[in-house]
């Protein structure tokens, strides 16, 4: 059985459900948002990733991923400036970014007709592959002379993940786990490469007209839990040394991409 969703379109609303609709949105969102933002400020990553898992559990693909856009652009502006070296960090990931700034737009206006099942499968098949990646560090290191291949394909992965699904953690993980990059590198790189791939996402949406005004305005809102569960997660990170917390975390995930890939199967 398919979860209630939560209407946005004002054309579908009866008169007196709209303003409950709204609010409801809201409330529900902000609680995501919360422990989204949490979860990256510990891991560095997976904002996009838990907030459209949670969202999709009222509300439909296209509206999580639209209400995602401005936490993901803050939260990552965020982190790229806590972490500071921004342009050392711009100089040696400038390839990967620029390719995931291409693919992104391109993806996003090639499936812009993609329907409600395949984008709930693409999400779960993207968290289980997140899992997979994260939960041990099994990916072969990677030599500097293939460093700049690397930024390329990886890149494109995380383009046409991204511009569908705006969760493009593993592919990101994927390929900074081959450069052996340290827990501070790891933060500044995912936060400069996801701000950089937020960028032509949110354009797009609001061309292809899933970024509406209300959703906009929604998703502003949203940079309030988002940032507060980052800076929470963010004292955490600092003091968490096991490996306990972060299983559990993925293990949740586990169950998120589950439920979507369930969902997809049985779309009603």
């Amino acid at each position: 059985m398919m979860a209630a969703r939560v209407s946005t379109d004002p054309g579908r609303r009866a008169e007196r459900s709209g303003p409950v609709d709204i609010w409801a949105l809201v409330v529900m969102a902000s609680a995501a948002f919360l422990m989204a933002g949490w979860i990256k400020g510990i891991a560095g990553i997976g904002l996009p990733t838990a907030a459209i898992a949670f969202m999709t559990l009222f509300t439909d693909p296209r509206t999580a991923i639209a209400l995602v856009m401005f936490p993901m652009i803050g939260s990552n502006a965020w982190q790229l400036w806590r972490g500071g070296e921004i342009l050392r960090t711009a100089q040696r990931y400038w390839l990967f970014s620029a390719v995931l700034f291409s693919g992104v737009l391109a993806t996003a206006w090639l499936t812009q007709d993609a329907g409600d099942r395949f984008l709930l499968a693409a999400l779960g098949i993207v968290i289980l592959i997140f899992v997979g990646v994260s939960w041990r560090n099994m990916v072969p290191p990677l030599p500097d002379r293939y460093d700049r291949a690397a930024q390329f394909v990886f890149g494109i992965f995380s383009g046409v993940i991204g511009g569908m699904t705006a969760a493009w953690g593993p592919p990101m993980a994927m390929y900074l786990a081959t450069r052996q990059v340290d827990k501070d590198e790891f933060i500044r790189a995912t936060g400069f490469m996801i701000f950089v791939g937020s960028l032509p996402l949110c354009y797009a949406y609001a061309q292809l007209g899933f970024l509406t005004g209300p959703l906009s305005g929604v998703s502003i809102a949203m940079l309030v839990p988002a940032i507060a569960g980052f800076s929470l997660g963010e004292i955490l990170r600092r003091r968490l040394t096991g490996q306990g917390f972060r299983n559990a975390i993925l293990i949740m995930f586990v169950f998120f991409g589950l439920n979507l890939l369930r969902r997809a199967i049985w779309y009603d």
